[in-house]
Order: C-alpha cells, then sequence, then structure tokens
C-alpha cells in the first residue's frame, strides 16, 4: 500500500535541494538571518554548512541566551511500565524481544516518587509502552493522580490517545506530554513499525493536536535520528513545531533530540548521525525557532552535553534510569529500553553547569496552573 501525502503544513519536498547546496554565501547569509524560514534551515542542514559550525554556534548561544538566559531547566524520567505490544524494529522493549518486563504498582510508584523528591526534582515525565493492559489509560490517570502528589510538573510520553482520554489525564494533574514521531518518511515509518497500533501514521502525527485540545498545556516532539534521511526529518519537526505554535498559540512546544541508542534487538543505524552532524541540527533548529525549548537526554555521552548546555540546548534530563522504577532500589528489576550514555550524579552534573556559567533550574512550574487548559482560535 503507498503512504498518504504527507499534509501541506507538513511536506518539507521543495525545500530538500536546498540541503544539498554548497553555496557558501547563501549558507553563511543563513546563519546570520533574522528572520529565517524553511529555506534557511534547509541550508544550514547541509553538509556544506559544516564548515561553519563555529559561527553556528556562536549564533546558537547568542539567542539561547537572549532568550533563556543562562539557565538549564533539569527533569527526570520515570519508566511506569516496559509492557508493550509494539513491533518497532529498533526498541529494546518491542513485543517479540525477550524483554524482562514490570509495571510499578501504587506502593513501589510512591517509593520511587519519594525517592525522586529527595533528588529535589519538580519536573517529571512518566513512561510506558504501547497501550498494554497492564498499563493503559485508567493506570496512568492513577499514577499521575499518585505523582502530582510530590512533583508540580507531571508529564507523560506514553501511547497517542484520544482526545477525551488525554482531558482524563489532564484533569489527574498531567500538565505535557511528548511523542515523538520517530521518523516522518511514511515509507520507513511502514518498515520500522511491524505491527500494532504505531502503525498508524497520522493517529501519532496528530497526537500532539489532540492532547492539546483536551486540555493538556505543553507537548514535545522529536524524530528518532538514525532511521530516515536526518535532514528530512529536521525540516519536517521544524515545521511541525511552526505549525503547533500557530494553531495553540497559548501552549508550549518544545523539540528533542534523540538518537539511535544500543538496546536489546541490536538495531542499527541505516543513516547514522555522528557528533559534528547533532550539533549542527541543533544549532540549526536554535537559529530557526528561537523561543522553543530544545532538549537533549542522557543518551548522549557527558562530552556531548557538557558542549551542547546553554549552546542551543535549554534543557536536560539528569540522573536517568531507563528499567522500571530504579530509583527506590525496591522496585523490580526490568530490562531498559534504551541504553543511557551520561550516568553523572546531580551533583556532578550541576557542578559541570556551575563551571560553565550555567544555572541548573528544577523548577520552573508550579501545581496551582494545573487546571486543564483551553485554548482560542489563532
Amino acid at each position: 500500500m503507498t503512504p498518504a501525502s504527507l499534509p501541506n503544513w507538513l511536506d518539507p519536498e521543495q525545500w530538500l535541494p536546498n540541503t544539498e547546496s554548497t553555496d557558501k554565501n547563501a549558507i553563511r547569509s543563513a546563519i546570520l538571518s533574522e528572520n529565517p524560514t524553511e529555506r534557511e534551515l534547509a541550508l544550514m542542514l547541509s553538509p556544506a554548512a559544516g564548515e561553519f559550525l563555529e559561527l553556528m554556534a556562536q549564533r546558537a548561544q547568542a539567542i539561547t541566551r537572549r532568550h533563556f538566559g543562562r539557565t538549564i531547566s533539569l527533569y527526570t524520567p520515570l519508566y511506569l511500565s516496559n509492557f508493550c505490544n509494539g513491533g518497532c524494529l529498533y526498541c529494546g522493549i518491542a513485543g517479540d524481544r525477550r524483554a524482562k518486563r514490570a509495571v510499578l504498582d501504587e506502593t513501589q510508584l510512591r517509593h520511587e516518587m519519594q525517592a525522586i523528591q529527595k533528588m529535589h526534582f519538580e519536573e517529571l515525565v512518566l513512561l510506558t509502552g504501547e497501550r498494554m493492559p497492564e498499563a493503559d489509560v485508567p493506570y496512568l490517570r492513577d499514577s499521575i493522580a499518585v505523582a502530582a502528589e510530590y512533583i508540580h510538573n507531571v508529564n507523560i510520553e506514553v501511547f497517542p490517545m484520544a482526545e477525551s482520554e488525554y482531558r482524563t489525564l489532564a484533569e489527574a494533574g498531567c500538565t505535557g506530554m511528548t511523542v515523538y514521531q520517530e521518523t516522518y518518511d511514511q515509507t520507513v515509518y511502514e518498515k520500522m513499525h511491524r505491527w500494532g497500533d504505531k502503525r498508524d501514521f497520522f493517529s501519532r502525527l496528530n497526537a500532539p493536536d489532540r492532547a492539546l485540545r483536551g486540555g493538556l498545556r505543553t507537548v514535545g516532539i522529536g524524530a528518532l535520528l538514525g532511521l530516515a534521511d536526518p535532514k528530512f526529518d529536521m525540516l519536517c519537526v521544524y515545521r511541525h513545531a511552526k505549525y503547533l505554535q500557530k494553531n495553540y498559540w497559548q501552549a508550549g512546544v518544545s523539540v528533542s533530540f534523540p538518537r539511535i541508542r544500543p538496546q536489546l534487538g541490536g538495531f542499527a543505524a541505516d543513516h547514522p548521525v555522528d557528533e559534528k552532524m547533532l550539533a549542527q541540527f541543533i544549532f540549526a533548529l536554535r537559529i530557526c525557532l528561537p523561543e522553543i525549548p530544545l532538549v537533549l537526554s542522557t543518551r548522549e555521552a557527558p562530552r556531548v552535553r557538557d558542549g551542547m548546555a546553554g549552546l542551543g540546548i535549554s534543557k536536560m534530563s539528569i540522573a536517568s534510569k531507563t528499567t522500571v522504577g530504579g530509583y527506590s532500589g525496591d522496585s523490580e528489576e526490568s530490562t531498559e529500553q534504551f541504553s543511557i550514555s551520561d550516568e553523572r550524579n546531580i551533583p556532578e552534573f550541576c557542578n559541570m553547569l556551575c563551571a560553565k556559567g550555567l544555572e541548573p533550574v528544577f523548577k520552573n512550574w508550579d501545581s496551582t496552573y494545573r487546571d486543564p487548559a483551553h485554548y482560542e482560535k489563532p
């Protein structure tokens, strides 16, 4: 079956030729542009733009400081469950992996939350696999309500839902969601997702819309770098972010840059993105999306995260565990979704930020604002 066409608001086809440009004058002008668009982004994504990485870094840093100061917002993830029926080729907890499965009950969740609270976090992301009886919407609703007793800002990174289901979670205390499209290339997407609900490309693509209409206040998007042509995916991420900003102008939008990491199953990226390319993509998106938080997780090695902190990136996870539970020490052991690279503890990471003249921020949201949002038409 031939994939349906991308909607006009997303399709980047007309700018793709610019991602192969060798016109150095055009690339330099794009980097210095005061009002960059898809054209300028495409030029900055081109291999030839790698020669201008220092100029891009300087521009990205200046823009980051203008909009975010010297602060780095910090959060941590908590895996509630690794039960999954998905057929993702690249995931360590896909349904056909010989993964050890676990799900937190309320007592275990409270122990995890007490441990996380002692670490002074005030922003948390709750994660699961794809929709399963062990971790469906009622379970998420109850888990969010428990987490909200301990943490001001509770977010989710789970399976796509209906608008009414997102509203149920918003009413329980959820403030935001993240959903990576994985890749915006529909042919590759179909190949990577062998079975399960996740094969529905457009259900996933439209999940941020449903979440915001359901009352959540923030959405995070991104592409899993390595699955498809990263230049195509970065253009789509940009256009997706601009679409959400236009249609839900009161909401918060963030962009993440996950790369394929080692996991059970041994999947290797068809389009590997090295550290220099990752830096180039981050700088380019910062220049073109000046007001949007850009996020980098513990998937990346310390040297990469240290270099990117404040240089485009304004938000990071720390002290992450990718097994179910893992913070309190008394939860069930499970197979991790992927391997993390930055295993530093909080004092070590915060000392690094302070040495760079950056300020770690553990709280930038208050539970007073948890009520479901209502968005006006632009």
